[in-house]
């Protein structure tokens, strides 16, 4: 760690150990025409990777190659990174930013959303369920900053970080908690999903994109028979046993998209595998991924049905952020009862929200939603213009169009995809958003 000012209270073996757990960084600009290159070397520890994989992610980074490898107690990353226009990175703010992340992830990261109250649903997805949330959160003075909503085999998991609208401070009375608690649980609850949705309140310490992996894994999304199963842009994933090396090869293959690589590592590591050796690799639209992975206690995969269950929870962890449906972007000032409004127009009009990101920013709204109809098929044109003309077409724009309106002539802003992808043998081996963490001030 550069420039490190020693606690007094550290003694000089205190200090070694420090100093030997300290990821060593190197951002090489010279080596790769076309993308930024990102090296950690660190002593191995369950977690580490994904640690440093979120740290990239989050600047929402594409990485379009990774290899990762490790040696007996530590281990070595190389990411090939570029930014969202696929062009190398030359702000020297963010590479010190990315730089200093790294080297301080041996003391773990967590999300920052002091001040606030954190509310995690889960429960049958159903369309205009979104509306309902916020209509009460409205209703019961909650004001919302931030929230992420998925989708996936029929089921929800929304996390929502609100504060009391009229002081500005977390919700800590237990009467309003309990309030909140029972009115979102009736809604989640509905009239089909009396035992299986839940809502709970915390003070969020947990990064949330992890978080919702975890709490639809926990609902065990990954057991329903997804309706794409046989889609062409479902992921193709198989796991084998190398019994010369006790490791389990886990490979991944399918639609490149941003955050590809940590929704694949975060569910490996909340399964308790620790990842030894991989390859990521991106073509076109395509991405490979390849995992030597084993238990925390250096064992493979033992079984037939824990080897179904591993290919299960990973297609889900692809699945859970595909996006399906328009992208519709809104911007506007913020205010009390906004998200229930613009969402109460999406289901009057019969769309249907299968992902959103809300947040705010000096009193405005930049929000994100994925709408289809309610059959799950993309949605009318002319409704989604109908629905543009009601908020304001200013205040609501089409970022993303399926491809079906591309045909018809319609020409629209793209969003550049990203992943990270696989090793192809051992053998190669012996034989891996800015204004979300405060970097910039503008939005667009």
């Amino acid at each position: 760690m550069k420039d490190m000012e020693w606690p007094a209270c550290l003694d000089e073996y205190e200090k070694l150990v420090i100093r030997m757990n300290t990821p060593r960084v190197v951002i090489d600009n010279a080596v790769c025409p076309t993308a930024t290159l990102v090296k950690v070397d660190s002593a191995r520890r369950h977690g580490i990777l994904l640690e440093a994989v979120q740290v990239l992610t989050d600047l929402n980074l594409l990485i379009k190659k990774a290899y990762i490898s490790s040696d007996g107690r530590f281990f070595m990353d190389v990411f090939h990174v570029t930014d969202l226009n696929g062009n190398k990175l030359t702000d020297e703010s963010v590479i010190s930013y990315i730089e200093q992340s790294l080297e301080t992830i041996h003391y773990g990261r967590s999300n920052s959303f002091n001040g606030l109250t954190a509310l995690e649903l889960t429960g049958t997805d159903r369309v205009g369920l979104l509306s309902e949330v916020f209509a009460v959160l409205a209703d019961l003075q909650c004001s919302v900053v931030e929230a992420k909503v998925w989708t996936h085999n029929g089921r929800i998991a929304s996390l929502i970080y609100v504060k009391d609208c009229n002081s500005g401070s977390p919700i800590e009375d237990s009467q309003q908690i309990d309030r909140i608690e029972a009115r979102l649980r009736n809604v989640l609850k509905g009239d089909n999903d009396i035992r299986s949705a839940k809502m709970t309140v915390s003070m969020a310490v947990t990064h949330t994109e992890r978080r919702l992996h975890q709490m639809m894994f926990a609902d065990r999304d990954y057991e329903r028979m997804p309706v794409l199963r046989h889609s062409t842009d479902y992921p193709v994933v198989t796991v084998q046993n190398w019994a010369d090396r006790s490791y389990s090869v886990v490979n991944v293959q399918c639609k490149d998209r941003t955050k590809l690589l940590f929704d694949v590592v975060c569910t490996l590591t909340d399964m308790e595998y620790v990842v030894f050796h991989a390859t990521i690799n991106t073509a076109g639209e395509r991405a490979y991924l390849e995992f030597y992975i084993r238990h925390i206690d250096g064992t493979p995969i033992s079984s037939e049905p824990e080897r179904q269950r591993v290919i299960q929870c990973l297609e889900a962890a692809v699945g859970r952020r595909a996006s399906e449906g328009v992208r519709l972007e809104l911007c506007m000032e913020d205010r009390q009862g906004l998200l229930a409004d613009v969402t109460r127009t999406f289901r009057e009009n019969g769309l249907n929200v299968t992902r959103a990101e809300v947040s705010t920013e000096r009193d405005e709204a930049l929000n994100i939603f994925y709408v289809t109809d309610e059959m799950g098929n993309p949605a009318d044109p002319k409704i989604i213009e109908a629905v543009r003309q009601k908020i304001g077409l200013s205040n609501l724009k089409v970022k993303e169009l399926p491809m079906i309106y591309h045909q018809k002539g319609e020409s629209e802003e793209q969003t550049v995809g990203v992943g990270g992808a696989v090793l192809l043998s051992l053998g190669s081996l012996v034989r891996r958003n800015l204004y979300n963490l405060g970097l910039i001030r503008s939005y667009s």
